[in-house]
């Protein structure tokens, strides 16, 4: 391990975007204070130190605040440069195809999954998972270039877009269980679904990845949130 650093993560346990922020961490042995935030009823510190978003993750790193998972992940690999492997390709053109991917990810294919989860009406919920399946083929897709053959998007181990879309796959299995949609499958995505096992066999998944269950708990009392806020 590295040594002991003035860290602390602001997180939530099914948050993807802390989840990430973990994972790199994790890859980089590094120590850092965990706290858990409740995005139901929000902390004065986290609305002080994020108050563009006022969402997780927030990385304090000597006092001073970082939001934003993907430039956290990527803050996490240039300042612990020296220690355990890098995240980001080496490569600049690899470089910014992972950076690429990994905002493709975010932008495209996470709203249609959280659709999913908060669809009022089937005909809603199989418009969602249509979209979030056509963003799957297209990163089934960049994992048949990026990963040039090998088991992961980052080469012969995880790297920063493996962590992009890997911090979802709890929530593609709380999908599958809530609603019997299974997105990333062999048939259809056959890469990716192989990828999906490796890298849930990972130590940085097996450390930080809660099971399934938890978001689908999770999912369940942010529809009712929701439903609760319409009917005022």
């Amino acid at each position: 391990m590295v040594g002991k650093q003035d860290l602390k993560l602001l997180g939530v346990a099914v948050s993807p975007f802390a989840i990430r922020v973990r994972m790199a961490l994790r890859m980089k042995g590094v120590s850092y204070e965990y706290v858990e935030e409740d995005l139901f009823n929000k902390s004065e510190r986290l609305l002080k130190l994020n108050p563009v978003h006022k969402k997780v993750p927030v990385l304090i790193h000597n006092g001073k605040p970082m939001c934003e998972s993907l430039v956290i992940v990527q803050y996490v690999d240039e300042l612990f440069a020296v220690a355990g492997p890098a995240i980001l390709p080496a490569d600049p053109y690899e470089r910014a195809t992972a950076r690429f991917w990994a905002a493709f990810v975010d932008s495209k294919l996470f709203p249609p999954l959280m659709g999913i989860v908060m669809a009022k009406t089937g005909e809603e919920r199989a418009e969602k998972v249509t979209e979030t399946s056509a963003a799957i083929a297209q990163m089934e897709e960049a994992f048949a270039k990026c990963s040039k053959g090998k088991d992961f998007f980052g080469g012969d181990s995880i790297g920063y877009l493996d962590i992009a879309l890997g911090s979802l796959l709890f929530w593609f299995e709380a999908v599958r269980r809530m609603f019997e949609a299974e997105i990333i499958n062999a048939s259809k995505a056959p890469l990716l679904a192989a990828w999906a096992e490796r890298f849930g066999e990972t130590a940085e998944a097996k450390e930080v990845v809660p099971e399934a269950d938890e978001a689908v708990q999770y999912a369940y009392k942010l529809r009712a949130a929701y439903a609760a806020a319409a009917a005022k």
